[in-house]
C-alpha cells in the first residue's frame, strides 16, 4: 500500500469507526460498549455496500448522516479546530464552516470505504477516567495484510449521551492536526478565507468524481 494511501485509509478507517446504530438506543451504553458495537456495524454495513466502496458520495453521505453524526460533537469539534478565532466567528460563519468540513470528512470516509476489505477490530478494557464526564477507548484495526493500528477515541457526555469529539490514529490526533491547519489559514486569510478554501477544495474533489 503506497504511503499516501495508508494514511488516508488510517484516518478514514478510524472516522468509519465513530460510530453507528441508533441514538436513542445507545445513549445510556458505557463509551466502550458504544465503541465497539457501532464500529462492528459501520464495518459491516461498508463491506455489504458496493456502492460506498466504490465512492458513491450519496451513499456516503446518507451514511454518514444517518450512522455517524448522532455520536459526534461536531460543533464542538468545529469550534475546537477554529483555536481562538472561534470567539471571533459568527453564528453563520461557524454554520459554513460545519457544512464545509462535514464534506471534508466525508471525502475522507470516501477515500477508505474503497480500502475496507477483511480488517476487524480489537479492543482493550475499559480504562477508569479522573472525570465521569470523559471517557477514552482503545482499539486495534488488525488484518488486510497490514500492521495493527492503534486507535484512541476520546468522548465525552454531552446531556445523557456519550459523543466522540476526537480520534487518534497512531499516535495523532485528527481534530488537533485539522486545528493546527485551520488556526493557520485563518490567520492568514481570516474566517471567511479558510471558509472560501474549504469550500473550493470540496467543489474540485465533487468535479473530479463527477
Amino acid at each position: 500500500m503506497k504511503t499516501m494511501d495508508k494514511r488516508t485509509w488510517m484516518r478514514g478507517v478510524a472516522a468509519v469507526m465513530l460510530v453507528a446504530g441508533s441514538p436513542w438506543a445507545l445513549a445510556q451504553t458505557t463509551p466502550d460498549a458504544l465503541i465497539k458495537q457501532v464500529s462492528t456495524e459501520v464495518l459491516d454495513a461498508v463491506k455489504a455496500d458496493k456502492a460506498i466502496q466504490a465512492g458513491d458520495v450519496k451513499r456516503i453521505t446518507a451514511l454518514v448522516d444517518a450512522k455517524i453524526m448522532p455520536h459526534v460533537d461536531f460543533e464542538g469539534m468545529t469550534r475546537f479546530v477554529m483555536g481562538q478565532y472561534a470567539r471571533q466567528s459568527t453564528p453563520e460563519q461557524r454554520q459554513q464552516l460545519q457544512v464545509e468540513f462535514k464534506q471534508v470528512l466525508v471525502r475522507t470516509y470516501s477515500g477508505a470505504f474503497s480500502m475496507v476489505k477483511d480488517q476487524n477490530l480489537e479492543f482493550e478494557p475499559q480504562r477508569p477516567s479522573a472525570d465521569p464526564a470523559q471517557a477514552e477507548v482503545r482499539s486495534k484495526i488488525v488484518g488486510g495484510g497490514a500492521e495493527p493500528i492503534q486507535l484512541l477515541y476520546r468522548l465525552r457526555k454531552v446531556g445523557e449521551a456519550w459523543k466522540v469529539y476526537d480520534v487518534n490514529v497512531g499516535g495523532s490526533w485528527l481534530a488537533q492536526n485539522y486545528r493546527t491547519q485551520y488556526t493557520q489559514e485563518i490567520g492568514k486569510s481570516g474566517i471567511d478565507g479558510l471558509i472560501k478554501l474549504l469550500a473550493d477544495r470540496n467543489k474540485s474533489a465533487a468535479g473530479a468524481k463527477s
